[in-house]
């Protein structure tokens, strides 16, 4: 099966969207416990996946980034800006724009595969520009709610007309 036929991508348009986070800055083998850190906060909140869209920025590859020096946000949709100091949240907004978005459905460890295809193979030939965004993951299901192989996560790449 060739690369284009296992990965539809889409060209959507998104509207300007509010974020809490915690910025991950370190250790790619570390980021379980950030992430166990924003659970709390999110429960604390009351802003459950159900209420509150999840998002992920990825700023930088994990096997070809120093370890120190890996970025990874993790973060969810909020109605206005939050300030917790005690967990790290910052307010960050995704960008309302174009964006070329993969819809991947399973294990994180094939997510790589869908990304790899948009930033490599996919915007050569499409048209389009990257903006200045990180690429922006949307946790659509996941773990444990539902098991691995159903998770369904939107791959977001920004982009822009090379015309424009």
């Amino acid at each position: 099966m060739s690369q284009e036929n296992r990965f539809q991508v889409d060209v959507i348009e998104l509207p300007e969207i509010l974020v809490a986070a915690i910025e991950h800055r370190g250790l790619p083998n570390k980021l379980g416990e950030t992430l166990a850190r924003f659970i709390t906060w999110r429960k604390l909140n009351k802003l459950p996946p159900s209420k509150s869209r999840t998002f992920n920025f990825i700023y930088d590859d994990p096997a070809t980034t120093v370890p120190e020096n890996y970025r990874f946000d993790i973060g969810c949709s909020i109605d206005q800006k939050v300030s917790d100091e005690n967990f790290g949240i910052v307010n960050k907004k995704i960008p309302a724009g174009s964006y070329a978005m993969i819809k991947h459905i399973g294990s994180d460890d094939t997510l790589g595969e869908a990304i790899q295809f948009l930033v490599s193979d996919w915007i050569t030939h499409s048209g389009y520009e990257l903006r200045d965004f990180p690429i922006t993951l949307e946790r659509v299901s996941f773990f444990p709610e539902v098991s691995e192989h159903e998770m369904v996560t939107h791959v977001y790449l920004p982009i822009h007309n090379q015309n424009s």
